[in-house]
């Protein structure tokens, strides 16, 4: 087991009133991907700005390796923040803007060097040492910041958003390559964005957060397919999220049509959200369903074709490697294992607050 490197604890904050974050609780391991997920305005970068020491807390402290940094100021802290706009000095070289930093903490000239080959090659830079910020792209300039920050040698790299500016395959790239200097240099990530699939795909954890509130806590497999609320299960992927009933232990009763589930202690008769993915929505005859419904809408989307289905007044959302025509009446069926029961919330805010796992 890892051991906890970050404590956020009871971290409050507001902004003229308006509460951005509402005791907050959060830990983060050594070495861990951990990334802040969620719509604008749910308290990401505003958890990641604390982290680094640029917003303080109204209330609760930021315990880094057993020592509490709340008051301490940015430069003091064994952390380095990469950034969504660059922030590169225009007038000064490659070479210039990594070494910004080792030569405020007076780093002799021989180790200066020394880093900024190590940190362009970790980076694939290698040679663009006397090139200006404005004759790279936005990926180079993206891996320049990056290289700045590593030189510094800190136990922990924050990224606010740092792809966001990048087209499709150049953030694809990056992606990995973030994923490949995370494994090599042994630091811990604590990412910020609201892009799903970026979480899904660079995360060891990923923390969902809405509303000043953490969701969900847990590894992008569980955050996918053991959603804990409705929001989760919204904001991670596509989703049917269908108003039901739990009849009893292991079966639930969906738009009139009971189907079997595997989810134990929901009592009797209550009423539940189920979450069904679309890849997990069987389509096949009408005889061999446990519905029946009607193809609407089919758009291809190369790996699969993606249909709505119209069902027991309900538009059903399917991704399928079958093609099923507009006007097709089809069966609808899904397997035990993929129907996702969840609690109804008890009020619109009600948070559902996770832990590390």
């Amino acid at each position: 087991m890892k051991k906890i490197l970050i404590d956020l604890k009871n971290i409050s904050k507001s902004f003229d009133g308006q509460m951005v974050l509402d005791d907050l609780n959060l830990y983060i391991r050594e070495n861990e991907f951990l990334t802040l997920l969620g719509p604008s305005g749910c308290g990401k970068t505003t958890t990641l700005r604390i982290l680094g020491g640029f917003e303080k807390p109204d209330t609760g402290s930021v315990i880094f390796d057993g020592n509490d940094i709340t008051k301490l100021p940015p430069n003091k802290r064994q952390l380095n923040t990469v950034f969504q706009k660059y922030a590169l000095f225009t007038h000064m070289t490659i070479a210039e803007n990594i070494a910004f930093g080792l030569k405020i903490k007076n780093k002799s000239k021989s180790y200066i060097n020394d880093k900024i080959k190590y940190a362009l090659k970790l980076v694939n830079l290698e040679g663009f040492e006397n090139r200006m910020p404005d004759s790279l792209s936005g990926g180079q300039q993206q891996r320049i910041a990056i290289a700045r920050a590593i030189v510094n040698e800190p136990k922990v790299l924050l990224l606010d958003e740092p792809l966001g500016a990048l087209d499709l395959k150049l953030r694809q790239d990056m992606q990995y390559e973030l994923i490949r200097l995370k494994n090599e240099l042994g630091i811990t990530f604590i990412y910020v964005t609201h892009d799903q699939e970026e979480a899904l795909t660079m995360s060891d954890t990923i923390v969902v957060m809405n509303q000043g509130y953490i969701q969900q806590i847990g590894t992008p497999e569980k955050i996918y397919n053991e959603p804990e609320n409705a929001f989760v299960a919204d904001f991670i992927g596509d989703s049917n999220i269908i108003s039901s009933t739990m009849i009893e232990d292991k079966l639930v009763d969906i738009l009139g049509t009971r189907f079997p589930c595997v989810d134990t202690g929901f009592g009797c008769n209550k009423p539940v959200d189920v979450v069904i993915r679309p890849e997990d929505v069987i389509l096949s005859s009408p005889a061999n369903g446990k519905m029946t419904g009607t193809v609407t809408h089919l758009i291809f989307k190369g790996v699969h074709y993606e249909m709505e289905v119209t069902a027991a007044g309900y538009e059903w959302l399917v991704h399928s490697t079958g093609m099923f025509p507009v006007g097709t009446e089809v069966g609808i069926d899904v397997d035990p294992f993929n129907i996702q029961i969840m609690n109804k919330p008890a009020s619109l805010d009600e948070e559902a607050v996770g832990i590390n796992e």
